[in-house]
């Protein structure tokens, strides 16, 4: 586990899969900036057996609070054979989560953690320009953004653009000066 301020990062239990399910399947809770799809309890229980949601290119974690209820989640993924990256993707589960720092504290665990067991150089988020939180969230952590990848992402109905921000190693854990 990943103890922040104020939430605690934790691997999926088996025990959490139908409430997880459940938090899955809300598309409302996703807003207009989440992806939308969703997969079958068949193949969600399924991912959860073969991996537990966590291998070596990406995973997932669950956000809880201080009394181990989940709140969110947060995953990363590799994002091209070829880039020394991963992307990670977030969320809370409901507004009555929102501005208490939760993801904040979330984003800086998974980063930290990622930059010390993954040899990668740099980690990427992919922000809706009109998600200003998000973007909020991504500059606290020390994310940079870098561009806008135009037209890159299908979502409720249509082609959208999708701002990046990164982060690499080295701005996390600066290298010794000799």
């Amino acid at each position: 586990m990943l103890k922040g301020k104020f939430i605690t990062l934790r691997p999926v239990l088996e025990a959490d899969l139908d409430a997880l399910y459940r938090h899955h399947i809300d598309l409302d809770t996703r807003g207009d900036f989440y992806p939308h799809g969703i997969a079958s309890q068949t193949v969600f229980r399924q991912r959860f057996y073969d991996t537990g949601y966590w291998g070596e290119k990406n995973g997932m974690l669950l956000i809880v609070d201080a009394d181990d209820s989940i709140i969110g989640e947060i995953e990363f993924f590799k994002t091209l054979s070829y880039l020394d990256e991963y992307e990670i993707a977030y969320r809370l589960y409901g507004a009555q989560h929102h501005g208490k720092g939760a993801m904040t504290d979330a984003l800086g665990l998974m980063v930290r953690y990622l930059f010390k067991t993954r040899q990668m150089n740099r980690i990427r988020l992919m922000i809706h320009p009109d998600n200003a939180a998000s973007a909020r969230v991504a500059e606290k952590c020390g994310f940079v953004f870098e561009g806008t990848a135009r037209q890159v992402w299908y979502n409720l109905g249509r082609h959208q653009d999708l701002r990046v921000f990164a982060i690499l190693h080295d701005d996390v854990f600066p290298p010794d000066e000799a």
